[in-house]
């Protein structure tokens, strides 16, 4: 596919909006003593119970790097770890009542910080916004490295 103007404008607003969005997730996980990964474990993790392997995938992270960032969060008291009802010998991750109570306060917290930027477009915007991003983020896109591409002139 050959870009055009608007693929071009479109990336740059993408770019432009994740940044921003970044910045304010990274400033609240701070505040909270949370990275920007644990945040997108603790997001997952409302309404998921994923696999030990399927989380390091997703995320794109080796298991023994989610190993540790669970481990914390366990001793933290906001995750655990159990055992899948389907599979006893795969270990899944379960958010617990105070993790589920702090997703929620920093699901209000960004929704505040973001208030400025989403309030400049009307109820019916905001709508059209969101069904037009779905088909960007659903499937996810893979967390794995792309393929090295060859230099110029290079084999």
């Amino acid at each position: 596919m050959v870009p055009d103007d608007s693929t071009d404008a479109l990336i740059d607003g993408l770019v432009r909006s994740s940044f921003q969005v970044m910045g304010v997730l990274t400033r609240i996980g701070a505040e909270h003593d949370l990275s920007l990964t644990q945040l997108r474990v603790l997001g997952i993790l409302r309404d998921r119970r994923p696999r030990m392997s399927d989380l390091a995938a997703f995320l794109g992270l080796d298991k023994s790097t989610l190993s540790g960032l669970i481990a914390r969060a366990e001793q933290r008291g906001l995750l655990t770890r159990g055992t899948s009802p389907e599979d006893k010998r795969a270990v899944v991750v379960l958010i617990t009542d105070a993790g589920r109570d702090l997703t929620q306060r920093l699901y209000e917290e960004a929704r505040d910080a973001l208030a400025p930027a989403t309030g400049r477009l009307d109820p019916e915007q905001r709508d059209q916004l969101a069904q037009l991003l779905e088909p960007l983020l659903t499937p996810p896109l893979p967390a794995t490295p792309r393929p090295e591409r060859p230099v110029r002139g290079m084999p």
